[in-house]
């Protein structure tokens, strides 16, 4: 299916938003996710989500928001799914715990 950007940051909005309250709501920590394999596979997949969408919007919708650092978020997607073994997960925890709410913020507005 083809979404429009409008759509695709909706749900990008949405895998966000999603996964930052569930952060909050469960008291989850740093260490938690550095030494949690089930917690690094929950998070993981919202992630890759939001990356999917961010890499099929528009040149155009990129650059007309070229605050949210869409190149980044889409290469964290490409490193999770090419290069899981890889996986610095003092970065993903940097990404979940910092860039994670200024993000969530960011698509606020954007809606």
């Amino acid at each position: 299916m083809k979404y429009s950007d409008g759509q695709r940051i909706k749900k990008i909005y949405e895998n966000a938003v999603n996964l930052h309250e569930y952060i909050i709501n469960n008291n989850i920590k740093r260490e938690d996710l550095l030494t949690n394999i089930p917690l690094q596979w929950l998070v993981t997949t919202p992630l890759y989500n939001i990356g999917e969408h961010v890499y099929y919007l528009s040149d155009e919708y990129r650059k007309a928001h070229s605050e949210i650092p869409w190149s980044m978020i889409s290469g964290l997607r490409h490193r999770l799914v090419h290069d899981y073994d890889g996986t610095n997960w003092n970065i993903i925890v940097e990404v979940v715990f910092k860039e994670l709410p200024i993000l969530v913020e960011g698509l606020r507005k954007l809606m």
